[in-house]
């Protein structure tokens, strides 16, 4: 059988040409297909940077809001109920609102305001700058450093800006796990000072963040705000709730699909095509070999081999390719949101396989077909 294998091995790096636009063919399609389902998973992670980051572990909202950034703010007394449940160890307001700042240069900026609650600051950020008590001072807030720091023009400690009319300073610059998806950059500030500077409806609370005693209190927590007319959340379920949100409520999650669907087409069809082509052109070979003695099932072998040999390769440079893709794309600009992630390498893989499955099949039936007759007749 090694024998067989180093022909059909011969076979195919002979002919340079075809050998090469199998490869393109391949290359091309994983790439198409790698870099579509990176940015789509990495727009998934930052569409729910907001849960990750403050990482409570039950968020309770309205059953209405179906992601992060869209809140509706809830009366006082579900917060007042939520903290009596039997099974809280304690329970806290978080704001999540949108101001408009008004920077040192003059300039205007859009940003997010995170409340955190006055006593316990739960969900706070972890700071590379100021300390966490400078966050009671007057007027004081937090910014996030990461890739929209830029656009509040790299404030640092002491500097001031307005909002709302109000007077703001920067007390801290703090990290997160994870940027936003729409660009804007983050500020943390304590509850009270958002609500006071931030103009909102009757209510104010965009959720109840609740630690629970046990992990075997969670279902009876969600039992009890469920019959308030709410909905408690753990984060795994929030997150999973955003990700259904923007794959299926949006074009997002259908365009990827269809982006996809083609890459897997064009690779397919390619590949075929030039395996076809590589088949007939070698089909005298192949007959000899028939000819001489070899079997249906070493034949087989051989077209297995090569195209299995393709498509591996084809594999490994499209990964290889759309990963450095994405490392200069993140070089250059830090808002690009792709991330490889081992499901998508084996979804890629699959649709390798399969890619290799159909141009094998097609091999396969022309070379089952020939008889040694004809190749020497002719």
């Amino acid at each position: 059988m090694s024998g067989i294998l180093k022909i059909a091995w011969k076979l195919l790096v002979n002919d340079k040409s075809k050998f090469t636009a199998l490869l393109v063919g391949i290359t091309f399609a994983v790439f198409l297909m790698v870099m579509m389902m990176s940015m789509f998973s990495g727009i998934l992670s930052r569409s729910s940077s907001s849960v990750l980051n403050i990482s409570a572990k039950i968020w309770v909202m309205d059953p209405a809001v179906n992601n992060a950034t869209s809140s509706i703010p809830m009366p006082d007394y579900v917060l007042s109920t939520a903290r009596s449940i039997n099974g809280v160890k304690y329970a806290v307001p978080l704001y999540f609102g949108g101001a408009l700042i008004k920077l040192k240069s003059g300039a205007y900026q859009a940003a997010t305001v995170v409340g955190l609650d006055d006593s316990t600051l739960y969900g706070r950020p972890e700071l590379i700058e100021g300390n966490i008590d400078d966050i009671f001072a007057e007027n004081a807030f937090f910014v996030v450093k990461d890739a929209e720091f830029k656009k509040l023009e790299s404030p640092k400690v002491g500097t001031e800006f307005e909002i709302n009319d109000h007077r703001g300073l920067v007390v801290g610059l703090a990290k997160v796990a994870s940027s936003g998806l729409f660009g804007v950059p983050t500020i943390y500030t304590t509850y009270s000072r958002a609500i006071t500077y931030i103009p909102s409806s009757r209510f104010t609370t965009s959720f109840v963040l609740i630690e629970p005693k046990s992990e075997s209190d969670i279902s009876f927590i969600q039992q009890q705000i469920k019959k308030l007319g709410y909905q408690a959340l753990t984060r795994d379920q929030f997150v999973q709730k955003i990700t259904n949100f923007y794959t299926f409520q949006t074009g997002l999650g259908m365009n990827v699909l269809l982006m996809t669907a083609i890459s897997f087409i064009v690779g397919l069809s390619i590949s075929g095509q030039t395996f076809y082509t590589f088949i007939l052109e070698n089909l005298e070979r192949f007959g000899a070999l028939k000819a001489i003695g070899a079997k249906g099932n070493e034949l087989i072998s051989m077209i297995l081999f090569q195209a299995s040999v393709t498509s591996l390769i084809g594999y490994g440079l499209g990964v290889g390719l759309a990963s450095t893709f994405m490392i200069l794309a993140k070089l250059r600009l830090p808002d690009y949101a792709a991330q490889v992630t081992y499901t998508i390498l084996a979804f890629a893989f699959v649709m390798v396989l399969i890619i290799a499955g159909v141009s094998s099949y097609i091999g396969i039936r022309k070379v089952l077909q020939i008889q040694p007759f004809d190749i020497f007749r002719g």
